[in-house]
């Protein structure tokens, strides 16, 4: 029974692997070696989007920003989408002439790459960044556009998620916001730069 064993197990291998030459003999061939990979076997897909309001301060003033973000989500970790926001109250700006206030109007967006942190989690962290483009825009008491201007944003974040049920979360977090290229009468980067701190929701397949 033994010997019968053995010889099954042979063949087997010999089936599995390929491995007999012209005379008979066995002979092991080695198995191609796989690339390693950041990412393998069985994929997950599922895609969320979810409504933002952020709260910073803009040309030293406090400033409300509404929006989202949404995208396709990778194996329960890794978000590729896109995002933007938009200014929602009134910042006057008399940084042109001091006895006339203008309003600003502002909006940005772009490409949002984000990564979960153990999201089967009740409580978990997402690192998210967006990377993109904005405007500003000077308005008259009329609302009216007086003068224009676009720039680059690069804005890295940190949220503390809190699963409510499979298709929705809620978190809190923050960011910071690097703007670049602003010159638009007497408003610059630093005007504009700044940290946010964001309640955020998530619907979706997660």
């Amino acid at each position: 029974m033994q010997l019968i064993s053995i010889i099954c197990l042979l063949n087997q291998l010999a089936i599995a692997n390929d491995f007999t030459d012209s005379n008979n003999a066995i002979r092991l061939v080695p198995r191609e070696k796989e690339d390693e990979t950041l990412i393998s076997g069985k994929l997950d897909f599922g895609a969320y989007f979810g409504p933002i309001v952020k709260f910073s301060k803009i040309n030293n003033e406090f400033a409300v920003l509404i929006g989202g973000r949404a995208g396709l989500l990778i194996d329960h970790k890794f978000l590729i989408g896109a995002g933007g926001y938009g200014l929602a109250n009134e910042i006057p700006v008399n940084n042109i002439w001091p006895n006339d206030d203008y309003l600003l109007e502002l909006g940005y967006g772009g490409l949002v790459l984000e990564y979960i942190l153990r999201s089967r989690k009740l409580a978990h962290l997402s690192f998210h960044t967006l990377i993109g483009g904005g405007s500003l825009c000077l308005c008259d008491g009329w609302y009216q556009p007086w003068d224009h201007d676009a720039f680059f944003v690069f804005e890295p974040g940190l949220d503390l998620m809190l699963n409510v049920t499979k298709r929705f979360r809620i978190g809190v977090g923050g960011s910071y916001r690097f703007t670049s290229g602003v010159n638009l009468n007497g408003l610059r980067d630093e005007e504009i730069s700044g940290p946010s701190a964001a309640l955020t929701l998530k619907f979706g397949h997660f």
